[in-house]
């Protein structure tokens, strides 16, 4: 989140409103950080990635902003709203978009924490299959939020009313 030094420039925290690293906390310092975009409204979403900070063993291979966040519409115009209420984006560093079960397998070649997962994420012709069960996990997030995270039963905002009225 923004806010303003001294001399009224405008800089950002080291971390997220979750806690988590923020993309533009090192950004000149030639740290090189694949940035995860997630749903910051849904409580099972931000508790995953912060399961996933942890992964990363303090490395900083990973920053995160929340698709709410105003900068990912002005640094990745190319992804719509539609696109990321749908699937976890990880935009890499060649800027490359992974979405849904495609992040998570890029993940797993990523982070030596979970590498144990890439041959069976990886399998020949499985990939379909983890798509598929990608998408009906993420469909039903909030009302996984509700159930098992203590997730408010409605969001602040209308971004829930996409998933509450399928």
């Amino acid at each position: 989140m923004e806010f303003l030094l001294p001399d009224g420039e405008p800089t950002y925290r080291e971390t997220t409103e979750h806690g988590l690293p923020d993309p533009d906390a090192h950004s000149g310092s030639g740290v090189d950080r694949d940035v995860v975009i997630y749903d910051g409204d849904c409580a099972f979403c931000t508790a995953q990635v912060q399961r996933l900070h942890g992964l990363d063993w303090g490395r900083g291979r990973l920053a995160f902003l929340s698709l709410h966040d105003p900068r990912v519409a002005e640094r990745y115009g190319d992804l719509t709203r539609e696109q990321l209420m749908n699937q976890m984006f990880v935009i890499d560093t060649d800027g490359n978009r992974h979405g849904g079960a495609d992040a998570v397998r890029y993940l797993s070649r990523r982070l030596p924490a979970i590498w144990w997962a890439a041959p069976v994420l990886h399998l020949p012709g499985s990939a379909k299959l983890w798509r598929w069960m990608y998408h009906q996990v993420a469909k039903r997030r909030y009302w996984i939020s509700t159930k098992f995270f203590g997730g408010k039963p409605k969001c602040e905002t209308d971004s829930c009313s996409i998933h509450f009225d399928k």
